[in-house]
């Protein structure tokens, strides 16, 4: 062979080892992105560049998956829990509203939805959460977290939450910082709260955020509607949407109140926000959640890159240790739970055990029922990067 054919052999297996590959990887994520970003009824530009599109509520991407081929939507549970009267005490907080909305609304019988980018798709296929075999191992991962979980296992059906919400400092777009509530069982979660996340979103601003996984992330990392899973009912609220204003330090605090419950009559697990129903993950996406939750768990999580070989400045919560308190420090309040018989009401958890991969970087410190109408609460969060965590 002559050096001629050598050299034409090695660029055409270097084509085929490197070429090919990228090429199918963008034909499939092409594909994906086809899948996803349906014929809207109508397009709404928002104000923070999001293009909104208005959906026929059936032909929304969770109908694509083959897990819900013969679901009959659900435009409603069959059961709501009643909870504790909370007041929004020291909020400013007014309905949940997203910038969108001035300038434009989806009509009845659609869902507005984000429309969809390739880097979205990249960073959902690549920006995975830590395994759920041990909280342990994010510690020595690049993810670090304050917690507050129950202090025992059990059968849980539901929980809600008011998250205090900022909009921390993100060190790089692949860093991020998110407050959010957790539903487990094994392999399983339903994640929602509100996160900054560059690389997906493309800015800094805040965003309402879901997520689920059956398989303990390891192929299966569904963020908001960019797989197919969750359906959604509403006509106002874009998941993945910007969250505004958000609390100021020593300032004006906002926050907003989820709620997530099983329907004990189909086993769907319905999403309300600030009182207003969102949608609902079918029982049929899950295996042992299609029963009951073993935990659940509350708190701020970041990802540290350590881009520049240092721990990150990536902020959680408002960049504050817990111990500063109410309009310095973030919070998560008026936190019940659903359990035992699935028919019981919302109640406060006995006991949260507070948990952090870092307390010099991150913190969490329970309440002691001393702020009124708040009920079981903690504040968490911290700077990152500082002269005892490096």
């Amino acid at each position: 062979m002559t050096k001629i054919q050598l050299c034409f052999s090695f660029v055409v297996m270097l084509y085929a080892f490197m070429v090919l590959p990228s090429f199918a990887r963008r034909f499939e994520a092409s594909k994906h992105l086809n899948g996803l970003n349906k014929h809207p009824v109508k397009s709404i530009k928002s104000s923070d560049g999001d293009i909104i599109d208005c959906i026929h509520i059936l032909h929304q991407p969770a109908f694509d998956n083959p897990l819900l081929k013969n679901h009959t939507i659900k435009m409603s549970p069959s059961y709501h829990p009643k909870g504790i009267n909370s007041i929004k005490n020291g909020s400013s907080s007014p309905p949940f509203a997203q910038l969108w909305h001035s300038n434009g609304k989806c009509p009845k019988g659609t869902i507005p939805i984000r429309r969809t980018t390739k880097d979205d798709i990249f960073v959902q296929n690549h920006q995975k959460k830590s395994p759920l075999d041990s909280k342990l191992d994010d510690f020595r991962s690049n993810h670090e977290w304050a917690h507050a979980i129950l202090d025992k296992e059990g059968q849980y059906y539901g929980t809600q939450a008011t998250f205090n919400v900022w909009n921390p400092r993100v060190q790089i777009p692949n860093d991020l910082s998110l407050g959010q509530l957790w539903v487990l069982s094994q392999y399983e979660t339903i994640e929602v709260g509100w996160q900054v996340l560059p690389s997906m979103y493309g800015d800094t601003t805040t965003r309402f955020f879901i997520f689920w996984t059956n398989d303990g992330y390891q192929n299966v990392n569904c963020y908001n509607l960019n797989c197919q899973g969750f359906i959604q009912t509403n006509n106002k609220i874009v998941i993945g949407g910007s969250i505004s204003p958000t609390s100021e330090f020593n300032g004006a605090q906002y926050d907003i109140t989820i709620l997530v419950w099983k329907d004990p009559k189909d086993g769907n697990w319905w999403l309300e926000v600030d009182g207003t129903i969102i949608g609902y993950w079918p029982s049929s996406l899950y295996r042992q959640l299609s029963k009951y939750a073993y935990m659940l768990d509350w708190g701020g999580e970041v990802v540290n890159v350590k881009a520049d070989g240092l721990h990150t400045t990536t902020q959680m919560g408002s960049g504050h240790f817990s111990g500063e308190g109410l309009g310095r420090a973030s919070y998560i309040k008026n936190i019940q739970i659903i359990d035992e018989s699935n028919s019981n009401p919302l109640r406060s958890p006995k006991h949260l055990i507070p948990q952090a991969s870092r307390k010099e970087c991150y913190d969490v410190t329970l309440g002691n029922n001393d702020i009124d109408d708040w009920g079981t609460y903690f504040f968490f969060g911290g700077p990152g990067r500082n002269e005892k965590c490096v």
